[in-house]
């Protein structure tokens, strides 16, 4: 849809929210597709990758988000939405909660800029973090954000002190053992 109407029909309509719709596995483009065709303003960022298969390499559009699309709708109208073959529910199921506009702009400049974007696991300060790559590969510690940095900080527990050193958050993955709990180093 061109900015215009987009501009156009924010005036003209003030209470369309952005929500974000659960879909079946791998139906998210279809879903996209057959929204847009109803009417709605839809966003699904995409991003390429490369699939090898045994005879080839094949580039692709997937869903940065896999079974997720946005859609732009007001209250009148979500039952249309949840209509449509292959949404299963609005996020969240019970009581769907509008996605901030700023969020769904930042989506946009971003698949816009054609950057290298790829999916990322989600991460807060304070999850317990494993480092992927590089010097300090295999190092284990807690991912703080600080003065606009990630850092991983790292805890001798007997002497009650910590180091800090400053990461790439893309080169952690967080760590959890199949209980929950934080892993523990036993002699």
């Amino acid at each position: 849809m061109p900015a215009a109407l987009r501009s156009e029909q924010v005036e003209r309509y003030p209470d369309l929210c952005w929500y974000a719709l659960y879909t079946r596995h791998q139906h998210e483009k279809t879903v996209a597709q057959m929204l847009a065709g109803k009417g709605f303003e839809v966003l699904l960022p995409l991003y390429a990758a490369a699939h090898r298969w045994q005879d080839r390499v094949q580039r692709l559009l997937l869903p940065l988000f896999p079974g997720y699309v946005f859609l732009r709708a007001g209250l009148d109208r979500r039952i249309h939405a949840r209509s449509t073959p292959g949404v299963i529910h609005f996020v969240p199921a019970d009581r769907p909660i509008p996605i901030a506009p700023a969020e769904i702009d930042s989506l946009r400049q971003l698949t816009a800029a054609r950057a290298s974007v790829q999916p990322h696991p989600f991460l807060r300060a304070g999850d317990r973090v494993r480092v992927r790559s590089g010097p300090l590969e295999g190092m284990e510690g807690i991912l703080a954000h600080w003065k606009g940095a990630y850092r991983l900080v790292l805890s001798v527990e007997l002497l009650q002190q910590s180091a800090s050193v400053e990461i790439d958050s893309s080169n952690v993955e967080r760590v959890r053992r199949p209980d929950g709990a934080v892993p523990r180093h036993v002699c």
